[in-house]
């Protein structure tokens, strides 16, 4: 197996403490059925907003090839982390600075860090409020990681701020990611 095929094997999930971050598990589910094996990677923060035991509940039933990654010690993560397309979804303002600033302080961070540098499809879902939208540092770290590859899935505009854009849509743009493999 070739390194640029590996990575169409397997999908991080990477959950921040972005408010939508409760909608980890609907989405988690929905990638679920793409094919390759999902694992969902909570940074710290995201235990604010969706509890593991709901991240958990939503691979009932599903394939043990699923699931929840807790720390570099999981089984199913491996060392180093095997390639994988990496979802970040929802991205908070936090985690999106970090990234940008090449800052990898948790699991998940450090995942889509690795992920950039190796060359693997990295997606980001942006989510934050009016304020963070319009904070100069959000378009500067956009710009930033587009330049590196990073793809942007467009958010969910319809309350007037960058919102995480809906479940279908995001698989949607991971589907299409895996079809250009």
């Amino acid at each position: 197996m070739t390194a640029h095929r590996e990575w169409a094997e397997r999908i991080y999930l990477v959950v921040t403490g972005a408010g939508t971050g409760r909608r980890a598990p609907e989405i988690l589910r929905a990638l679920a059925g793409l094919g390759p094996s999902v694992l969902a990677v909570p940074t710290p923060n995201a235990a604010a907003v969706v509890a593991r035991h709901e991240l958990y509940r939503a691979l009932d039933g599903l394939d043990a090839r699923h699931g929840v990654v807790d720390s570099y010690f999981d089984a199913k993560l491996g060392m180093p982390a095997a390639p994988g397309l990496v979802l970040v979804a929802p991205c908070s303002f936090n985690s999106l600075n970090k990234l940008a600033a090449g800052i990898a302080d948790s699991l998940a961070l450090s995942i889509t860090a690795d992920g950039i540098g190796a060359g693997w499809p990295v997606l980001v879902a942006l989510s934050v409020n009016a304020g963070l939208a319009a904070h100069p540092r959000t378009g500067q770290s956009l710009d930033l990681l587009s330049s590196w590859g990073v793809e942007v899935v467009d958010p969910d505009m319809t309350a007037g701020v960058p919102r995480l854009a809906p479940a279908e849509a995001l698989v949607a743009a991971v589907r299409t990611r895996l079809e250009r493999r």
